[in-house]
């Protein structure tokens, strides 16, 4: 599978758990009417989006061996390919 699909299948999974636990939350423990508890959720979601995507992405990309690897030097350092 490709690591942007498992990405976002993490990524948004989180959201939707966190969104849910805030919606369970409020539900729970609050006197909160429906347009508060589903627009809470709505930001806590839209929130752990923007957060999660540019985070969970590169490091699925890492663990599944697809992103581009620094070339070593002969000094062990590890330089990127910069091309001018």
């Amino acid at each position: 599978m490709k690591p942007g699909i498992v990405a976002a299948i993490i990524y948004t999974g989180i959201a939707l758990i966190g969104a849910g636990t805030f919606l369970t939350a409020t539900t729970l423990s609050g006197d909160f009417d429906w347009v508060a508890r589903l627009g809470g959720a709505g930001w806590v979601f839209l929130l752990s989006m923007i957060i999660l995507m540019p985070t969970i992405t590169p490091w699925v990309k890492r663990r599944l061996g697809r992103a581009e690897a620094p070339a070593q030097t002969d000094h062990g350092e590890q330089t990127a390919h910069h091309h001018i």
